[in-house]
């Protein structure tokens, strides 16, 4: 269980295919502090360590995994939003992320407003899927590369967020361009709640 709020963008240091696999080799600075066997999130992807040395750790994604995100278009160089699971005891200063990517989304637009940066991104609408809470709603939450957002200009196919300049500088945001794609984990709330009333 995470809360959306990233501690750092760690860089990709290597990416080895196995099969349907890929592992993700990345350094951060809290390297010294992982354990086999940890949950983090990377870019809203809840990935288990599997190995780790004095400077860097690895991490697997299966064939599901690389389907519903954009890990699987990670190079070497690139920067990951990572987050270490919620401590219970302490303030969700986010919202309730799982971790479980739903789908992708592909940036369409970013503009500067005065000291902040509005993002929009589009995504591929399934009916289905939307009628089980696979949306947004204005001013709701959601989870864009695993960093907690609120939503303004919901659409059927997309909204819009606010970034404040410290996201922007300590997230891959600052790498997000008109065309990335980047990752959507909608609001747990709304899946439920959409469950029980659609059945």
């Amino acid at each position: 269980m995470f809360s959306g709020i990233v501690e750092e963008a760690a860089v990709v240091q290597a990416v080895m295919k196995e099969k349907d696999n890929v592992h993700l080799t990345l350094g951060c600075t809290f390297v010294d502090e992982l354990k086999i066997d940890q949950s983090v999130s990377h870019n809203g992807v809840c990935l288990t360590v599997v190995a780790k040395t004095a400077d860097s750790y690895t991490v697997t994604a299966i064939k599901e995994t690389l389907e519903r995100s954009n890990l699987g278009l990670l190079k070497v160089g690139d920067k990951v939003n990572l987050e270490r699971s919620m401590i219970m005891n302490g303030r969700l200063d986010g919202h309730i992320v799982q971790g479980h990517v739903d789908c992708t989304a592909v940036c369409t637009s970013v503009r500067e407003a005065n000291g902040s940066f509005y993002f929009g991104f589009e995504y591929a609408v399934d009916a289905d899927l939307a009628r089980q809470g696979y949306v947004t709603v204005e001013k709701g939450s959601v989870c864009v590369n695993g960093v907690s957002l609120t939503v303004c200009n919901s659409k059927p196919d997309g909204f819009d967020v606010a970034i404040i300049p410290y996201t922007l500088e300590i997230t891959n945001f600052s790498d997000i361009r008109p065309g990335t794609v980047v990752n959507l984990e909608f609001d747990i709330i709304g899946k439920y709640i959409s469950r029980l009333v659609v059945g």
